[in-house]
């Protein structure tokens, strides 16, 4: 049972936008069965919310006709489900095999000591979460990671230097737009 589940199944009734509970269960109804959308479903809530909190476990296990231990058993099956809040860029290091072999601890330890994290932690400004994960499938250019869901392979310190950098400055700009963008709608806001 999910931590306060009993409580929270009253209490989560808005808890997704109108629009959003409406195109969940648009999507929901054009399966053959509910359950064969619960991955889907939950994704689409994890992009709107950043993870899947127990919140909304609940509320997409009402919308799939489920109950939320059995929502909660098919996520922990995915390790793209978040079940805790996580930063804004994943880095998920491959722990196969065949990035073993070439070194992905390497990897890991130079991203632990730049960000000051573990692995399983976010960093304190909340852009960097550090994951391992079985194997990303890009084998041939290993050791390799993802962030979000783009792979890079063939990583080296000074690859992961420019693309811890790349990324801090995406997220500046991110930032930055989203300040203007606020600031051009108070000026033009006629109230």
């Amino acid at each position: 049972m999910l931590k306060h589940e009993s409580k929270e199944r009253a209490d989560t009734a808005s808890m997704l936008p109108e629009k959003l509970r409406n195109e969940l269960a648009e999507l929901i109804a054009h399966g053959v069965h509910p359950r064969e959308k619960a991955v889907d479903v939950m994704f689409i809530i994890q992009k709107h919310l950043g993870y899947m909190s127990d919140a909304a476990m609940i509320e997409a296990a009402d919308l799939l006709g489920m109950s939320p231990t059995q929502l909660e058993e098919l996520a922990t099956f995915y390790n793209m489900i978040f079940r805790e809040p996580v930063g804004r860029y994943i880095l998920q290091v491959c722990d196969s095999a065949v990035c073993w072999l070439e070194n992905h601890q390497s990897v890991m330890d130079h991203i632990s000591n730049r960000l000051s994290i573990s692995p399983g932690e976010t960093t304190a400004d909340g852009l960097f979460t550090l994951l391992p994960v079985c194997c990303i499938g890009y084998c041939d250019h290993a050791p390799a990671m993802l962030i979000n869901d783009r792979a890079y392979g063939d990583l080296t310190p000074d690859k992961i230097d420019r693309l811890l950098e790349r990324y801090r400055n995406m997220a500046r700009e991110i930032t930055t737009e989203a300040v203007r963008t606020e600031a051009k709608e108070r000026d033009t806001d006629p109230t």
